[in-house]
């Protein structure tokens, strides 16, 4: 098992996922203010400047205890969203994903591919044994992604936040090692 301190450039057919640096503040400042995320994810706790995004982002590799990779669209290089595991507990070979795509780069199964990259890096080279998030029961695009990833319902948090004078739901999802090496297992064979 290894921790989260190796920050790994991940490729796929769609996508790289690298690591964060402070040149990305300001393309990711505009995608955690894009109405969609924000709508899915909740305004940031607190004001996000260019300066706390750039401290924020030129400190992701220097994180030990989780591990936060860039978006990119491999064909332009793009930056079009974050993936990260968090939440890292050691000794239970568990932790939390979470993930946001901005508008360049919904609809194309970019986000489908970074979930898919991150979630095989997490079980096959750092050794977890289970990944788990939490995702709006209203937000149909995330769900599916997560499904297609082989993600898990695990329950409902009901009624578990407000949001724009509604309440709306928490769906907890969750995926084990050998689930992730089951599905991968009949992709390949698929082939």
């Amino acid at each position: 098992m290894s921790d989260f301190s190796v920050k790994p450039v991940l490729t796929g057919d769609r996508t790289v996922l690298r690591p964060f640096t402070e040149a990305d503040a300001e393309v990711m400042a505009e995608i955690i203010e894009d109405p969609e995320v924000v709508r899915f994810t909740g305004p940031p706790a607190a004001e996000l400047t260019l300066e706390r995004l750039r401290s924020w982002y030129g400190s992701r590799s220097g994180q030990a205890d989780r591990l936060d990779l860039a978006v990119t669209d491999r064909a332009t290089g793009e930056l079009v969203g974050e993936v990260v595991l968090y939440e890292w507990d050691s000794q239970a070979r568990s932790c939390t994903f979470r993930t946001l795509i901005g508008p360049g780069g919904r609809g194309r199964g970019l986000g489908t591919e970074a979930t898919r990259l991150i979630v095989g890096h997490g079980f096959e080279r750092l050794g977890l044994h289970r990944i788990e998030l939490e995702v709006y029961g209203h937000n149909a695009r995330a769900l599916r992604v997560y499904e297609k990833a082989g993600f898990t319902v695990e329950g409902v948090r009901r009624e578990a936040d407000l949001r724009d004078g509604e309440w709306v739901d928490w769906v907890v999802m969750g995926l084990l090692d050998r689930e992730w090496a089951a599905l991968n297992a009949l992709h390949a064979t698929a082939r």
